[in-house]
């Protein structure tokens, strides 16, 4: 089956709107250069995806998406609480700096479309400080933890880990000391818990 007769679907204008985004940068990826790309009319994209804004709507939900994919998996491991959370933020983290490093041109462009997409940024924040305050929540429970409002320290680490995951800081990721920087904040926000030892 030619390309022209692969039936288009929302993933495949997806795929091709990422694909304009890395050889274009994001300005180009419009629904009418995204139908170019396809060989099919406009109106046919239209079909699929509404405006402008829904394209980079959905494009910057796909990138958040496949950075939750193994975050979600951690809430179910085993472990203690305090060491599923460390790996929370670790792969948080790690997926973040893995886009930098290998799609840089996708990564540059959501930086600026995730900026504008602030229901879709929104929704990937909520659920990245429910995954933390049900870690937390645990703790809380089996006496590792003390008590808090799992949602208000959940959203409390997020924002205190920022400049290690957030992509406004990626310029920063290389400094030799951030490593460093992270164990510090990390015994400190485990303090804040009530751990004593963050390996606990």
């Amino acid at each position: 089956m030619s390309a022209a007769e692969t039936p288009l679907t929302r993933d495949r204008i997806l795929a091709t709107a990422e694909d304009a985004i890395r050889r274009f940068g994001p300005a180009k990826a419009t629904v009418v250069e995204v139908a170019r790309a396809l060989n099919v009319s406009h109106a046919a994209v239209y079909r699929h995806v509404a405006s402008k804004a829904e394209l980079r709507d959905l494009v910057v939900g796909r990138w958040m998406d496949a950075t939750m994919l193994p975050l979600r998996a951690i809430f179910a491991l085993p472990g203690s609480a305090p060491q599923r959370l460390r790996l929370l933020f670790d792969a948080l983290i790690a997926a973040k700096r893995r886009r930098a490093t290998d799609d840089p041109e996708l990564f540059a462009a959501y930086r600026i479309w995730a900026a504008e997409a602030r229901a879709v940024t929104a929704a990937h924040v909520d659920e990245l400080v429910g995954l933390a305050a049900a870690i937390i929540r645990h703790g809380m429970e089996d006496g590792t933890f003390r008590a808090v409002d799992p949602t208000v320290a959940g959203r409390a680490m997020l924002f205190a880990t920022s400049r290690f995951h957030h992509p406004a800081h990626a310029a920063e990721w290389s400094d030799p000391g951030i490593g460093a920087a992270y164990e510090a904040l990390w015994d400190l926000l485990m303090q804040g818990l009530g751990v004593a030892n963050s390996g606990a």
